[in-house]
């Protein structure tokens, strides 16, 4: 079990990025093609009473060429300035087994996404360039992920990143608001 500070930055050219984070000697520590299957009952009870999400993900690590299967419950403990979590996870070897525990226990798969993630840390401070399927979420983001909040604005200034551009919203978030957005 983990607590994780983080917050997502939008409007990003990855490319751009991940050429800065090369230039000051970031790490590339993980380079992966996911599937995430979020699960959840009809009344949508994980997300509404626990705040929190139910996930299924398929990790393919490009640079060892491993597979993974985790299951992950990642709850939101606060948003503010900063989105902190605590997630509790497990390594699973069999996700069509679990899915069908889950479903006995009045639970579905809500809806399933593929990212392609490239994971660079440096001086204590994990970025992670995501790009999901146009489906799922159609524009590429980075995640800053710290252990203490100074840090975060240590990221912030060595990326100069515009403030206007970080957002504590979950991916279920950010595609709620742009299809509230489209629909306008």
């Amino acid at each position: 079990m983990g607590k994780e500070i983080e917050v997502k930055v939008l409007n990003i050219d990855l490319e751009q990025v991940e050429n800065k984070l090369i230039n000051m000697g970031a790490k590339l520590i993980a380079e992966e093609y996911q599937i995430n299957t979020i699960i959840d009952s009809k009344d949508k009870y994980i997300q509404k009473s626990l705040n929190s999400y139910l996930r299924i993900r398929e990790t393919k690590d490009l640079i060892n060429n491993k597979k993974s299967i985790n299951l992950t419950l990642k709850k939101n403990i606060s948003k503010e300035e900063v989105r902190k979590n605590i997630e509790i996870t497990v390594e699973i070897d069999d996700k069509d087994a679990m899915i069908s525990i889950l479903k006995d226990l009045g639970f579905d798969v809500v809806e399933e996404g593929f990212k392609e993630r490239k994971s660079y840390f440096y001086d204590g401070i994990h970025f992670d360039l995501d790009k999901w399927d146009e489906k799922t979420y159609p524009y590429p983001y980075m995640e800053i992920e710290v252990d203490e909040k100074e840090d975060l604005q240590r990221a912030i200034q060595m990326l100069d990143i515009d403030r206007e551009n970080i957002s504590t919203q979950s991916i279920t978030e950010l595609k709620e608001e742009l299809e509230r957005s489209r629909r306008l």
